[in-house]
């Protein structure tokens, strides 16, 4: 049967935007198909404008300890408003990047919802225009790129009105700043906006279900970053079940229960973090015998969904749900389908918080390794004592490492402080590149840097750390 395309992403997030790429520099004739804004959720309502919001309260907050570095301003104060602008800009500015790169390779933007049907060597994709129109077209092959929403719970009242409850999509673009804030999830999301909102001045508490915040991430990060936060001021309530979020009067109640007794907390907004959910929805995979497995795509190691030319990549394949993997995944999907030696789609993939200190892991916990039964050297090296730390005010947090005993292999590392998130990159090539303490041991660091915590961390697993 003759085709349109080569290839038809449906998703033009950084999993199907660069998939698309990739599969233009291949030489495979491409389409994508989006039914809202170039660049998905990411970069118009996630990853890239949060950390533009972030960098905002960030450079706020150290105004009221510019005592510490020997400066003064008076009277600092922030314009709500345009501190919004500013990320919306941000956002603005990349999805018009996007859209230039689809240009410059030659790659069909379609604007509309897409749909799939039986059809050969893929499924066909029914596209409902936004001018009103339908669009079917034909490709080699079609990578389902839709991504994930934010999770809400009805039930029990966590659901978005964009006006007292929000999502994360309402948090970024909310109108007036609001005096007190409840944070409903302490995963990245969730701490991301309390650091945020806490930083111009929110009364924030934060409520979580496990015994303890970040809970994805090694206990001891989790402990020492809890520290940190309620030393900015941020509340936690964590150990608890919520019951039901309801609107007052003058903004939200939250019913919270622990130990079995009940609790009512009360704030002008509050943020629903409580996870993500794929988009799934309106596809009709399951009527081309897609396997769905709690509520995710279930893809082999190419992307391949057991349908014949389809494939699915990035959060709605499942977890990590970051964008980074989404891509990395859409890379090695598109050169499987055009019969490449794929890269490794295995590689360690790190994650990031971006609050105030900031959390990078990669790897293993030490309570994951444990209870493999793994043998590990733990090395641990705290900032409070590196001469770029001390320089630059920012003492607070520590990089930990974990290596395997028999082998010397590095398995995880575990960072939380000033910068972490663009020091994680390191440990991320190490471990790609399969090094040992051995390597590590060997590596020159630069001077004065935060990343020496990285060499003293790794000799401290060995008994030969220099500066403690």
């Amino acid at each position: 049967m003759a085709v349109d395309f080569d290839l038809i992403v449906i998703g033009s997030g950084p999993g199907g935007y660069v998939a698309a790429i990739r599969a233009s520099q291949l030489g495979l004739k491409t389409a994508i198909v989006e039914r809202e804004n170039l660049g998905g959720i990411c970069l118009n309502w996630g990853c890239i404008p949060t950390k533009a919001l972030l960098k905002s309260g960030e450079v706020f907050e150290k105004l009221s300890h510019l005592g510490d570095y020997g400066l003064s301003a008076e009277k600092p104060a922030f314009d709500f408003a345009k501190v919004v602008e500013r990320s919306r800009g941000v956002a603005r500015q990349l999805n018009g990047g996007v859209g230039f790169l689809m240009k410059k390779h030659k790659i069909e933007v379609i604007e509309g919802v897409a749909s799939l049907q039986k059809g050969t060597p893929a499924p066909k994709v029914q596209i409902a225009l936004k001018a009103g129109a339908t669009r079917t077209v034909q490709a080699g092959a079609v990578i389902v790129a839709t991504g994930a929403r934010a999770r809400e719970v009805p039930a029990i009242g966590l659901v978005s009105d964009g006006d007292r409850v929000w999502t994360y999509r309402d948090a970024m673009t909310a109108k007036a700043m609001p005096k007190s804030l409840l944070v409903i999830g302490s995963g990245a999301i969730g701490i991301e906006f309390a650091s945020f909102y806490r930083a111009l001045g929110a009364e924030v508490t934060v409520i979580e279900a496990m015994d303890r915040i970040l809970p994805v991430e090694d206990e001891e990060v989790s402990a020492t970053a809890l520290k940190a936060f309620q030393k900015r001021g941020l509340k936690f309530r964590v150990g608890v079940k919520v019951t039901a979020l309801a609107k007052t009067a003058t903004g939200v109640s939250l019913t919270v229960e622990a130990g079995g007794k009940a609790e009512t907390l009360t704030a002008e907004r509050a943020i629903v973090a409580v996870g993500i959910e794929a988009n799934i929805e309106g596809l009709g995979l399951e009527a081309l015998g897609v396997k769905i497995d709690r509520g995710h795509v279930v893809t082999d190691d190419h992307g391949g969904t057991g349908v014949a030319g389809l494939y699915a990549i990035g959060d709605v394949a499942g977890p990590p749900w970051l964008a980074h993997k989404a891509s990395h995944e859409g890379i090695h999907c598109v050169e499987h389908i055009a019969g490449k030696a794929p890269v490794k789609v295995h590689s360690p993939i790190p994650g990031c918080t971006y609050a105030q200190p900031q959390v990078a892991s990669v790897g293993l916990t030490e309570q994951a390794a444990r209870a493999e039964g793994r043998k590990v050297k733990i090395g641990r090296f705290p900032f409070r004592v590196n001469g770029k730390a001390i320089a630059s005010g920012e003492t607070d947090g520590f990089v930990k490492v974990l290596f395997d005993d028999a082998t010397g292999a590095l398995i995880g590392a575990h960072l939380i402080g000033e910068g972490v998130t663009e020091m994680i990159q390191g440990f991320v090539v190490a471990m790609t590149l399969e090094a040992t303490e051995a390597e590590l041991m060997a590596t020159v660091f630069a001077h004065p840097t935060l990343s020496e915590a990285m060499h003293e961390a790794t000799l401290d697993a060995y008994g030969m750390v220099l500066h403690i």
